[in-house]
């Protein structure tokens, strides 16, 4: 129940969500709608099948979130990387007092950033 004078963001139906990150964002709302236990490795597997149902009926769109690609090994540069994908290894090495979902999320906010600063210096 929101607090008095504040209000609960309201959910956005997928035709809304833009791409995979307003996806994202819908999770962070709502993660327990969307991923039981907060598994990032569940997380990860609905993140697959995005990518597969985008090939499938040929939507063009950027993903860097496939297990080992871009995101996994702009990862890897901060000695978080991982054959098994960058769930897994988020999961491995989580800081004590916070939660596998949330250090997903303050890196992709970090991983976004330095992408937008990257595209930003390529103009």
């Amino acid at each position: 129940m929101p607090l008095e004078g504040t209000s609960s963001p309201t959910p956005k139906i997928p035709s809304e969500w833009g791409d995979v990150y307003g996806f994202l964002e819908e999770v962070r709302r709502r993660p327990g709608m969307w991923i039981r236990g907060g598994s990032l490795r569940e997380l990860e597997t609905m993140l697959v099948g995005y990518k597969l149902a985008l090939d499938v009926h040929g939507v063009e769109e950027r993903f860097d979130l496939w297990p080992n690609g871009p995101f996994s090994e702009w990862l890897a540069r901060y000695g978080r990387s991982s054959a098994l994908g960058w769930a897994a290894e988020i999961e491995r090495q989580v800081e004590p007092g916070t939660t596998p979902l949330d250090a997903f999320f303050a890196f992709l906010d970090e991983y976004r950033a330095d992408q937008d600063e990257s595209n930003a210096e390529a103009s």
